[in-house]
């Protein structure tokens, strides 16, 4: 009978450690992607494992700066960002662990960190957008550094809070300079560029035929125009792989102070998963990363678009001082 009721006793404390939540797996993402691009995906990955996804939204860059801040007190396991900049800043500062080299190798060199502290899931191209009913398109600039000549004057729209035109500004600054990147940033100003807050903003400004043009990246039209197919936007590459056609990655890395990293990277593997490449490339337009992922035919080739080809290790490290040139330069937020 004592034999009966210790067994008993076990039973029941087991489940009450259950019903507290003592076995749930769960982990903590912090997302520089919004909601509706990356939440369709987490919640695949609960469905497919059980893992719970906690997910704290906001700019990249805010919450690359919120972990710095927290250090070993951050509760986050897994840092998603739109672009490199934001997750490379955490590299530098040691927030980031190394990559196990079964993740690393699902995804090529060119689009993971060279100390195996980072990978890019999915890529997007720097364009402009234009409404082909204000704009011919021989008028468009052979260069991004075109935009500041008087004939753009109050015609060109831009997002400066947006992490992928910083990790663009920054890009400038490596390739061509600072003074000229500063100069660049103040001639748009001085040409009456107008800012707004996002590139979904712009896109449909330009839509609208509110502003003639505006940087974007380039699968923002192309999500438009699944939606419109009569709509007057259209996207323009740089040719002669001008820096204002930049390849631009969303990039993922394991925090140094994760509680579980193996959950995290169970996490990283599925978002190079076919079922999630294929997410990418079918429904948000972006181009996949994974080795073996195919692009959708909706999507030029690369090969056809004259990329600007660039380091994305040295992204992370111009962050901040991109951040005060765009300050300086009197490029209003929006």
């Amino acid at each position: 009978m004592k034999r009966i009721l210790f067994w008993a006793l076990l039973v029941v404390f087991g489940l009450l450690g259950a019903a507290c939540g003592g076995s749930e797996e769960v982990i903590t993402v912090y997302s520089g992607r919004t909601s509706n691009l990356i939440g369709p995906l987490l919640e695949e990955f609960t469905e497919n494992t059980g893992i719970e996804v906690e997910v704290r939204y906001g700019q990249s860059a805010d919450l690359a700066l919120l972990i710095d801040e927290e250090g070993d007190r951050s509760p986050a396991d897994l840092f998603i960002s739109q672009s490199p900049g934001a997750v490379g800043f955490l590299a530098g500062k040691g927030r980031l662990r190394p990559i196990s080299d079964s993740v690393l190798s699902m995804v090529p060199e060119g689009f993971r960190n060279a100390d195996g502290l980072w990978i890019g899931i999915s890529g997007r191209v720097r364009v402009i957008v234009y409404n082909r009913d204000l704009v011919d398109h021989s008028e468009l600039p052979d260069t991004v550094f075109d935009l500041t000549e008087e004939r753009f004057r109050g015609r060109l729209a831009v997002a400066p809070g947006n992490g992928s035109f910083q990790d663009f500004v920054t890009a400038m600054r490596e390739l061509h300079g600072e003074e000229p990147t500063l100069a660049w940033l103040k001639g748009l100003v001085e040409n009456e560029a107008r800012t707004y807050a996002n590139n979904t903003s712009i896109v449909q400004a330009v839509g609208r035929g509110d502003v003639p043009m505006g940087l974007v990246n380039h699968y923002y039209n192309l999500r438009a125009k699944a939606e419109d197919p009569n709509g007057a936007s259209e996207n323009y590459y740089f040719p002669d792989q001008d820096v204002g056609s930049l390849m631009i990655v969303t990039a993922m890395g394991v925090l140094s102070t994760s509680e579980d990293p193996d959950r995290a990277e169970r996490l990283m593997r599925f978002m190079l998963s076919d079922s999630a490449q294929l997410f990418y490339s079918e429904q948000t337009f972006e181009y996949p990363l994974a080795a073996e992922a195919v692009p959708s035919s909706a999507l030029p080739p690369l090969s056809s678009i004259g990329l600007a080809t660039y380091d994305f290790d040295r992204l992370g490290g111009g962050l901040e001082r991109t951040k005060e040139l765009i300050d300086e330069s009197g490029l209003e937020y929006s």
